[in-house]
């Protein structure tokens, strides 16, 4: 038994490391030639490149799932395409055996996307969003594609970059009264954080009286805001890519602004049910294999893996998004696929004979 664990356990853990090598690297070549056509002010070619490679953990964690899947149909495919699977059930093992050996490498590689996910995604792409975005184009206001807004009570806010000491690059307030008319808008070269305060250079701002606008031009200005580094490090990520304790610091943060959260609610129940999920596609791949696709040429056991998990991918993301449209709770929206995805991969394994 322990020759047929280690047989099995390499079977779907060396397609699976196959998968995820070759859909790195189209994605990472893929995304390098998009990338070239938006160079601009410092963002030239190297940049690009860096940013491509700083973002490799990332573009790692998002094609864990889909590489676990294929590896799966691809391993346990061989295996019946060989007819060592006959053999194997011949032998006495029954089909829930070798599917907890098939689950083996999965649950691994599951736990290598989670500490990928968590510890170093959030800081590999806050490092390239920021030089990316410095890049661009620090200092002018509102010229970077990648900066992000913000809002703060009665004031909006535009943030070219963050960079990972925690300063701010290009900032543009726009502050209104409670009626919503502009009162002021002010640009800022440059805020750092220091002694639990912002300290600012290069500000240029507008008056908006009744009857006249006043410019002026100083050096530096107090900025009263609750805002800190940590919080604008996380505003500068998307959400998916965020550590689940940052995702959950924000979320608080954003309700006590009385801001919608429901974006990253749902995103950091996805993650928190992503295992489930993946379990569930294993499930039904295995199921597959012992099923319709047990003699069928590895080119239509690959179709099949593509194509389920496409569409879970964006059945997924279509639950999410109609969730936020109906104001459906987050953790139902993202609890959903994933338990479908379990059960559906349960009643096909027991169909089995």
């Amino acid at each position: 038994m322990k020759i047929l664990r280690r047989y099995i356990w390499w079977s779907v853990l060396v397609p699976a490391l196959g998968v995820i090598g070759v859909l790195v690297a189209l994605d990472g070549l893929f995304s390098y030639i998009a990338e070239l056509e938006g160079l601009r002010a410092n963002y030239q070619a190297w940049q690009a490149f860096e940013f491509i490679v700083t973002t490799m953990p990332r573009r790692i964690y998002e094609f864990l799932p889909m590489a676990i899947l294929l590896g799966a149909l691809i391993g346990l495919g061989m295996l019946a395409s060989s007819g060592e699977l006959t053999v194997i059930r011949a032998a006495g093992v029954s089909v829930g055996k070798v599917t907890r050996l098939a689950l083996r490498p999965a649950i691994l590689l599951l736990l290598v996307g989670l500490l990928l996910g968590e510890y170093v995604v959030p800081y590999s792409e806050q490092l390239a969003q920021s030089n990316r975005a410095v890049a661009e184009g620090k200092g002018e206001a509102i010229s970077s594609r990648h900066g992000f807004w913000h809002r703060e009570g009665n004031e909006f806010l535009h943030i070219n970059a963050v960079d990972t000491e925690g300063v701010l690059y290009g900032v543009t307030r726009f502050a209104f009264n409670e009626e919503r008319e502009l009162e002021r808008a002010l640009f800022i070269e440059e805020a750092r954080y220091q002694g639990g305060e912002w300290h600012t250079r290069g500000v240029h701002g507008s008056e908006l009286a009744a009857d006249k606008v006043t410019t002026f031009e100083e050096d530096s200005i107090a900025w009263d805001t609750g805002l800190t580094p940590e919080f604008l490090a996380v505003a500068a990520v998307k959400p998916e890519h965020l550590a689940l304790s940052k995702l959950w610091e924000y979320i608080t943060y954003l309700q006590e602004q009385q801001l919608e959260a429901a974006e990253y609610q749902l995103t950091f129940w996805q993650k928190i049910l992503q295992p489930l999920a993946i379990l569930g596609m294993v499930l039904i791949a295995i199921s597959f294999i012992f099923g319709p696709l047990r003699e069928v040429p590895m080119s239509l056991r690959l179709t099949t893996g593509i194509i389920a998990g496409l569409l879970f991918h964006y059945g997924q993301q279509f639950v999410g998004h109609m969730s936020m449209v109906f104001h459906v709770s987050p953790v139902a929206a993202a609890a959903a696929p994933p338990v479908l995805c379990c059960i559906l991969g349960v009643w096909l394994l027991l169909r089995i004979r």
